[in-house]
């Protein structure tokens, strides 16, 4: 056991913690001591201005990442959609956990006593439903066009409360957070038809690059099928030139036959969708979401990429 316990920097969500606490406890599982320190985000303290008029990329993660390079901690606990593709130089991926689910839910506001399938299917003029990810508005709007999408910001038992003070008819949620903290409202339904946020459910370790002695401790605690996973849709996001601010979805499946990919882009409105479905070889992993981002951009993704970039 290391003389000095390893220091987690965390931001203080519930949410946040839960996940620090899942890396304290398999860091001391391999015989690791551990405590948290708790760092504020800029994403924290500005609840108000959506997450995409922020210059999100980082939002969530930039003060942990400070702390890292000034040695108030040695390890940084992120939700990996909100890791920049590319990392602070002298940061460095210590490990990535096994990935939760990567769906996003839609949680009813009760007072319409029905449920999310009879909210889906029974027609309604116009929806209004809650999120501040433009990646969740635009895929919304492309399968529910007319809907009003109202900006919701704040940790999850926040964002919660404000559904249920309004009278939208419901919001957006990743359903890993929801669960994770047990907080799943029993009138909420799973979005299959939605795609993720790249490496949305999974859990990332960062720490410095020339820590070896901290990146060592995180070699047993890597899970390796989830690593390969979000690497290739986070290539997928790098090679269309987005961040966790931009409509972009992706999701990459290990199976025994090799990575099945789906991804795809679409305008904030929800009019122009350009997607792509392909199975990989494990062998061609490396490459595999820059391989379908470029396929994207070849079909009319580049339009989308360029007038969303000059609107905003």
């Amino acid at each position: 056991m290391q003389n000095n316990p390893i220091r987690i920097g965390t931001r203080e969500s519930q949410l946040a913690v839960w996940q620090a606490d899942l890396v304290k406890q398999l860091l001391e599982d391999n015989g690791h001591a551990a405590e948290l320190v708790f760092i504020k985000s800029e994403g924290d303290i500005d609840l108000v201005t959506p997450l995409y008029a922020m210059g999100v990329q980082g939002v969530f993660t930039r003060s942990l990442d400070a702390a890292l390079l000034n040695n108030r901690i040695d390890i940084a606990v992120h939700s990996m959609k909100d890791v920049p593709v590319q990392l602070p130089q002298g940061i460095v991926q210590a490990a990535v956990l096994e990935r939760a689910s990567y769906k996003d839910v839609l949680v009813v506001n009760g007072k319409w006593g029905i449920g999310g399938e009879d909210l889906l299917t029974t027609p309604h003029s116009p929806l209004t439903i809650g999120t501040s990810s433009i990646r969740r508005k635009a895929q919304w709007l492309n399968h529910y066009p007319g809907t009003v999408v109202e900006n919701l910001r704040g940790n999850i038992n926040t964002r919660l409360k404000k559904v249920e003070e309004s009278n939208w008819h419901g919001a957006i949620f990743a359903a890993a957070g929801l669960e994770r903290i047990n907080v799943r409202p029993e009138n909420s339904v799973d979005l299959d038809w939605m795609l993720p946020a790249p490496a949305q459910g999974a859990i990332m370790v960062v720490a410095r690059t020339d820590d070896d002695k901290v990146l060592d401790a995180f070699t047993p605690i890597n899970h390796h099928d989830t690593a390969i996973a979000v690497k290739v849709e986070r290539d997928f996001l790098s090679a269309l030139m987005g961040g966790c601010s931009t409509p972009i979805s992706a999701l990459a499946q290990v199976t025994p036959d090799g990575i099945l990919f789906q991804g795809n882009i679409i305008s904030p409105d929800g009019l122009k969708k350009v997607a792509v479905e392909k199975t990989f070889s494990k062998e061609e992993a490396n490459e595999a979401g820059t391989l379908a981002g470029q396929y994207v951009l070849e079909h009319g993704g580049r339009e989308i990429v360029t007038a969303f970039k000059n609107a905003k």
